[in-house]
């Protein structure tokens, strides 16, 4: 893709992304069909997010947190452990205890027996923990994937702008032409030739400057996978390409089904699991223990047993028991908060990103066109002497301006977008 630098001018085509991503769409395309090969030069938007997914750090740290959860559901699943006893008494003392002829022996083997259905209550403390895992683990999934396409959108927006800044030079050194041929024929004077001259020369600099934000931005895309080097030369997509928005209280309704949001939900059964397993609490263990006593002075044995129970166990955990409650109540407060905060968000971006296609549209489809038109007019009178110099320049600057303006209107339509479909979960229709 170019952008027409005839004299003419017509308005630059300039392409980006339409950010369209489901997250368990990504991570199954990334695990199984991602290639590390699978691009050379051109980078789009879905090879992107499999790098990602794939290379991200930020993702990696989940896998260790739920090795770390299997091993303690591991722990969790175990029954109380058996504990032997070897207990010696009346030995190495003073008088017919100064030696092991009065002594006793005995060997026990001891437990505890869990009431309160304990065990059960441990592995379904770590199960709802995994599943709050899994829950965080597709938020950051989530946030990556938006933070990926938002700088995706980022680069193609740099691309446009180093086109549009080569274009106004081209344009640049066109006017140079147009008024170095009118000062030789004597009808401009030398300071408008000057001008021109560094209009040019400042033209140069803006385009120095525009591929010097492209190269960083680049790498700046490339460190989302860990590379410090680029393996890809542009990025593609269609600048143009919004997709059509639903209604704001249709996008959200789908404010549910946000991972966020989701998180709660999982908290909540987790809470519930630490609200039973400190009502298990409540049911005090018993301690056992049985085994064999020898006497050496009679020579003779015998069998010895015991048990143990805590008593008002269930009043020693009643605040064990208050604190879990609040707990789990204070997660339906905070998840309506976060419902409030995501709809206020959805609220801003959903208008920002109306206002940026109305802006693009209205550039696309009415102004540029008639710059484009007024400028090749004011070129025109300009050679034939009715216009002057500044006439000229203003009209060309217009005009590039509003070019600048519709790939930053754009590309905010663009980025907005990306913002929806992270808050909804979904794509937006096209």
């Amino acid at each position: 893709m170019r952008l027409n630098v005839s004299p003419h001018r017509k308005v630059a085509k300039v392409r980006c992304i339409t950010p369209r991503y489901k997250y368990f769409a990504c991570l199954m395309i990334s695990l199984l069909t991602f290639n590390v090969n699978a691009f050379e030069k051109e980078l789009n938007l879905q090879e992107a997010i499999r790098w990602t997914l794939k290379q991200n750090p930020e993702l990696k740290i989940f896998d260790f947190k739920q090795q770390a959860l299997i091993g303690q559901e591991q722990t969790a699943s175990l029954n109380p452990a058996f504990e032997l006893e070897v207990e010696a008494e009346n030995f190495v003392g003073s008088g017919d205890f100064n030696k092991f002829d009065s002594a006793e022996l005995t060997i026990a083997l001891s437990s505890v027996i869990e009431m309160g259905d304990k065990r059960s209550a441990r592995i379904g403390l770590i199960s709802n923990s995994k599943k709050l895992l899994n829950a965080k683990t597709e938020v950051e999934a989530l946030n990556l994937i938006a933070q990926v396409t938002q700088q995706f959108i980022e680069v193609l927006a740099s691309q446009e702008r180093v086109l549009l800044a080569d274009n106004a030079l081209s344009l640049a050194q066109e006017a140079f032409n147009v008024v170095d041929e009118r000062n030789r024929a004597g009808a401009t004077p030398n300071a408008e030739v000057k001008r021109a001259r560094a209009a040019i020369a400042q033209a140069k600099l803006t385009s120095q400057s525009e591929k010097k934000r492209l190269e960083y931005l680049r790498l700046s895309l490339a460190a989302f996978w860990g590379e410090s080097t680029l393996n890809f030369s542009k990025v593609t997509g269609d600048l143009f390409q919004f997709g059509n928005d639903s209604d704001f209280e249709t996008l959200f309704a789908k404010l549910e089904t946000n991972p966020a949001i989701q998180i709660y939900a999982n908290e909540e059964r987790l809470k519930e699991a630490e609200l039973r397993l400190a009502r298990t609490e409540s049911t005090a263990n018993i301690q056992w223990s049985v085994g064999v006593r020898r006497s050496q002075e009679s020579n003779d044995t015998a069998l010895v047993a015991g048990f143990s129970l805590p008593l008002f166990a269930d009043k020693r955990n009643s605040g064990a028991i208050a604190s879990a409650l609040a707990e789990r109540d204070q997660v339906a407060i905070e998840k309506d908060v976060t419902k409030l905060k995501l709809r206020n968000h959805l609220l801003r971006a959903y208008s920002n990103r109306q206002q940026a296609i109305l802006t693009t549209n209205a550039l696309r489809q009415s102004v540029i066109p008639m710059l484009d038109q007024a400028l090749d007019d004011t070129q025109i009178a300009y050679q034939k002497g009715r216009n002057g110099y500044l006439d000229y320049v203003s009209a060309r600057q217009e005009l590039l301006n509003a070019r600048r303006t519709l790939i930053d209107a754009a590309s905010a339509a663009l980025f907005y977008g990306a913002e929806i479909e992270k808050l909804t979960n979904e794509a937006l229709s096209l």
